[in-house]
């Protein structure tokens, strides 16, 4: 990782939008990074630059704290399904406080707690080709010190969540929302959610699926995470390295029905398909260890399963998953901050480490 200085005018003023009050707060210099050509984290590099001024419709937010999800180490490696545009200013997860507003700004003030959604464009209903544009991929992210975003991007941070907390929402606590609510129907009390592996989106979903009245179970290879996944809320936990038959053991579990729903993290189909009750739902949302087997198609005839990709979740569903958050006091499981000059060291924690809940980086 290399560090670079930019000048700075002398005497920059502080933007003609930023309120009296909020002044003190607008910063003079603006630490950003941004990822350049190469690969890895030769990729990162921190500069320095003057603050840009929020625009009509938008928002200027003093970020304080992101957070790391496979999506990001997919933009590291080159590898994101969707578009990144040069000289990035990478991780589309981020909370932060309001300290600039632009002409026209509706809601938003200086000194509220906000977040922001993936998408910026996709407010409601179906994903569209138009809507693709993304932080932290073809749009520049929240690993830096001051954010300047539309504000029909931004949502209020749950009242009893902290900076970083709230900055583990976006990208995995939506995409885990979304998976048990998104297809129309949604978890119902009783069914039985099985959940794969320990990761961010799986934690979320263990702990949104209990929530909802449903019995979980998790799946894990590491006997030092089973304590902590019941402890989260799962009934049952199938250790795979144990069991490398899981969908057998889950069936077992269940008196041979199956379960209801499956959120899929791993790309195991086969064995989610064979784990799935009669009309189970199947939440695709990728695949952490890179393999795409194939799936005979006569497996999901057999159960008449659905099976469902998921990309996030809508500006809508972010704001129904905030006030179900409020609403049941959930916290995200935070596993380690790292200061924000150590953002490559997160990194590398990140992928190696395989950590039972997020990485979050503190800004300021």
């Amino acid at each position: 990782m290399t560090t670079t200085q930019i000048a700075t005018p002398a005497g920059t003023a502080v933007p003609a939008a930023v309120p009296a009050a909020a002044a003190a707060a607008f910063p003079s210099t603006v630490r950003s990074y941004h990822l350049g050509e190469g690969s890895g984290l030769d990729r990162l590099s921190l500069r320095t630059a003057p603050p840009r001024t929020p625009g009509p419709g938008e928002v200027a937010v003093a970020v304080r704290a992101v957070s790391l999800s496979f999506r990001e180490l997919l933009v590291l490696r080159g590898t994101y399904v969707l578009p990144v545009k040069p000289d990035l200013v990478p991780v589309s997860d981020g909370a932060g406080e309001v300290v600039a507003v632009g002409p026209g700004v509706r809601w938003a003030r200086p000194g509220d707690r906000v977040t922001a959604t993936l998408f910026p464009d996709w407010r409601d209903g179906r994903l569209a080709p138009e809507l693709l544009p993304q932080l932290g991929g073809s749009l520049d992210g929240m690993l830096t010190e001051l954010a300047v975003l539309p504000e029909r991007a931004l949502l209020p941070v749950p009242a009893h969540l902290s900076y970083a907390e709230a900055a583990t929402l976006p990208c995995v606590g939506l995409t885990a929302w979304n998976a048990l609510t998104g297809d129309g129907r949604g978890v119902r009390p009783g069914e039985t959610v099985l959940t794969t592996g320990s990761g961010g989106v799986s934690l979320f979903a263990l702990q949104y699926a209990r929530a909802l009245g449903a019995r979980v179970i998790a799946t894990t290879g590491s006997r030092g995470k089973e304590q902590r996944l019941r402890e989260l809320g799962a009934d049952e936990v199938v250790n795979y390295r144990d069991r490398p038959d899981w969908h057998t053991a889950v069936r077992e579990l269940t008196g041979g029905r199956g379960v209801d729903r499956v959120v899929d993290t791993a790309g195991s189909l086969e064995q989610s398909v064979r784990s799935l009750a009669v009309d189970g739902h199947l939440a695709l949302v990728g695949s952490v260890s890179g393999d795409w087997p194939p799936l005979d198609s006569r497996l999901l005839f057999a159960v008449a399963a659905t099976v469902r990709t998921v990309a996030v979740g809508s500006h809508a569903q972010f704001a129904a998953m905030n006030g179900f958050v409020a609403e049941h006091a959930l916290r995200p499981v935070v596993d380690r901050v790292f200061p924000f000059e150590e953002a490559a060291a997160a990194y590398e924690y990140y992928e190696r480490v395989n950590p039972m809940g997020k990485v979050v980086i503190a800004v300021g």
